[in-house]
This record gives C-alpha cells, sequence and structure tokens, in this order.
C-alpha cells in the first residue's frame, strides 16, 4: 500500500484523475484496449468530471461500475446512472459501458452471463475503488452473507451479496479481480475513514474486506 495525502479534495482528484489516464494509456499500449471499474457513491463524481476529458482511445477503453444496486439505470441509487453522467461524457463518451443491471432479471438469474462479460474484457487495467467507515469496499461487506467465497483466490468475476444494512440486492465484483488490476487507486476523505484503513491493516478481509485489495495499492488521502 502506498499512501498519497492531499491538501485539499480538489488537488486529489485531478492528481488521480491524471494518474488513471496515465494507466489506462499503458494497459491501451501494451494491450490494445483496457478496462476499469470505477466505485460508485459521491466520492469519485470529480475525479470522473476531470477524467472524461482525458486524451486517450476511449473507443477501446471498457467501464464498468466496481459494484451496482439491483435497481434500474434511472433510480438515483443506480451506480450507472452517475457513471453515464460524469464519466462517459466529453471525449469519454466514446468508451464502451458495461452495466451490471439487467432488467426482468434476478440478480442470481444474471450472475453468469455477466461474469461471462467481465471475463472477456482480458483483466482490470485500472480499479478506482471507495471505502466505508466498516471497512467494506464495492459491495463486499464485512458478515455478509457470500462475503467468504466471494474473498476467495478462486471467486467468479462478480458475486452476490445481499447486506442487511442495505435496501436491495447487490452485484460486485470479487476480490480476485479487484485485487488483480494493474493499477488500483483507493480514494478515501476524511479523518474517520484514515483511521478505518489504518485498522483494516491489522485484520483480515472477513472483518476488513479491503485488506483484500491493498497489496500495491495507491491510496489517495484529503481531510
Amino acid at each position: 500500500m502506498y499512501f498519497n495525502e492531499y491538501p485539499d479534495r480538489e488537488m486529489l482528484s485531478i492528481s488521480v484523475a491524471n494518474r488513471i489516464a496515465g494507466d489506462l494509456k499503458t494497459q491501451l499500449l501494451n494491450d490494445g484496449h483496457a478496462a476499469i471499474a470505477v466505485a460508485g457513491g459521491t466520492t469519485p463524481g470529480p475525479i470522473f468530471d476531470d477524467l472524461c476529458a482525458a486524451e486517450l482511445d476511449w473507443a477501446n477503453v471498457c467501464v464498468m461500475a466496481s459494484d451496482e444496486r439491483w435497481v434500474p439505470e434511472d433510480s438515483d441509487r443506480s451506480n450507472a446512472k452517475l457513471i453515464r453522467n460524469r464519466l462517459l461524457t466529453n471525449r469519454a463518451s466514446e468508451a464502451r459501458f458495461l452495466p451490471f443491471y439487467k432488467a426482468g432479471l434476478a440478480p442470481d438469474e444474471a450472475i453468469a452471463p455477466l461474469c461471462e462479460e467481465v471475463r472477456g474484457q482480458g483483466g482490470l487495467g485500472v480499479a478506482l475503488l471507495g471505502m466505508g467507515t466498516d471497512m467494506h469496499t464495492a459491495s463486499l461487506f464485512p458478515g455478509v452473507s457470500g462475503l467468504e467465497a466471494a474473498l476467495a483466490a478462486d471467486a467468479p468475476e462478480l458475486a452476490v451479496m445481499r447486506p442487511d444494512s442495505q435496501p436491495e440486492p447487490r452485484i460486485t465484483l470479487t476480490a480476485r479481480v479487484l485485487d488483480a488490476a494493474m493499477a488500483k487507486h483507493l480514494v478515501i476523505f476524511g479523518a474517520d475513514k484514515r483511521e478505518a484503513l489504518e485498522r483494516a491493516q491489522s485484520l483480515p478481509p472477513e472483518e476488513a474486506p479491503i485488506q483484500a485489495v491493498l497489496s500495491e495499492c495507491q491510496v489517495h488521502w484529503a481531510a
């Protein structure tokens, strides 16, 4: 884990967007295509606003969420809605988006074809992650049913999670897929999350799922 501290959130957003653009360019240069998984919530929005203007071969970039609530894209709780509105604009409008929510299907019915779609991207070039004060990342929540399988080294690409604290099921990339990204960026704000990250480093992934993806991860923090 590499810890990067910034004087303010604006500088953090600009820096992280530039670093991700560089990571994507590297994968595009090496492979001719690139895949990026991004967190939802409020934290990454300003990063998306900067990243979407980056000059790179967006037509050969696949964008997906790190996890998705099982809600339609017009829902304010949809990560896809945020990604389409804030990231897939400007130059990045040429990127291909891989949505996880499939209308008319239950999460358990959609999981197998979605795993195939993710597998078809050939591995992540970049994972842009967030973390809660409970030390969850993506939809890998401590104590949730199915977490052990989603943390396993032989886990499929995606897992269905039903955390008691959340109103709907979720689809999440598993720890194996997130941890294998060529570049991992974790963005956290505030003293509470910095303290949570420090606690996570001495806990097993079952108690602090973020621990499963911290190896070689760039952590970006501002107050």
